[in-house]
């Protein structure tokens, strides 16, 4: 196809223009295969198909949106997925980015606050074969405790700090993709590692632009 041809070509040249950020200057061959492989027009609503490879956001409902593909490949990328690991992803959205991650990873645990959206990516994670994703509606920034340790999480969403919940979840060794609001109006995408000894560290890697994390409210009963 070559509208996807032309997208991935998009995607190592933005790799290369923002290396001064990332430190990555290369797409990794694996996660490249992973987002060819990957359908994304089954992934947008069909009014928008025809822009399905656009290297650009796009809606698809309750105020969310499916990433821009250069989003979803750095941080697919930042993860270093290998084939046992064990991933949770926060926001399932439309099940794009469990998709990607399931064509890398041995199995993808995840979490979608808005049950249209979740019921909807499971359906569709289904119908393309994906059985090594589980979908399941909740509080992202709860994880998935009962599946834990990660090898990695990934959360496509802002959040205004790193939840305390998902560090404690994420395994020796493992790491952490998650946009978070800075100190003044905007985002920065971080990378979270933790050491062997269990030491967490994190560091900026990209400013971003994210739609916000939802929480459900707590109950005033």
């Amino acid at each position: 196809m070559q509208e996807k041809a032309r997208l991935l070509r998009e995607i190592e040249e933005e790799f290369r223009a923002t290396a001064g950020y990332t430190g990555r200057r290369r797409l990794s061959p694996m996660v490249r295969e992973a987002l060819a492989a990957v359908p994304r027009q089954e992934f947008v609503p069909p009014e928008l198909r025809e822009e399905a490879y656009g290297n650009v956001p796009l809606p698809i409902g309750h105020g969310q949106t499916i990433s821009q593909p250069y989003i979803v490949a750095l941080m697919t990328d930042l993860l270093d997925p290998a084939p046992a690991h064990r991933v949770l992803e926060v926001g399932t959205g439309c099940g794009y980015q469990a998709a990607v991650l399931a064509e890398l990873v041995a199995q993808v645990y995840s979490v979608e606050v808005v049950p249209d959206l979740g019921e909807a990516a499971a359906a569709r994670l289904r119908r393309l074969g994906y059985d090594n994703v589980s979908v399941r509606l909740g509080d992202g920034g709860q994880g998935w405790p009962e599946a834990a340790p990660f090898d990695g999480i990934l959360v496509t969403a802002a959040a205004d700090a790193i939840p305390e919940a998902l560090v404690a979840q994420l395994a020796a060794g493992g790491r952490m993709v998650i946009p978070v609001d800075g100190p003044d109006a905007g985002q920065d995408l971080l990378l979270v590692t933790k050491g062997d000894d269990g030491a967490v560290r994190s560091e900026p890697v990209l400013p971003v632009a994210f739609v916000p994390l939802v929480r459900p409210r707590a109950s005033t009963d």
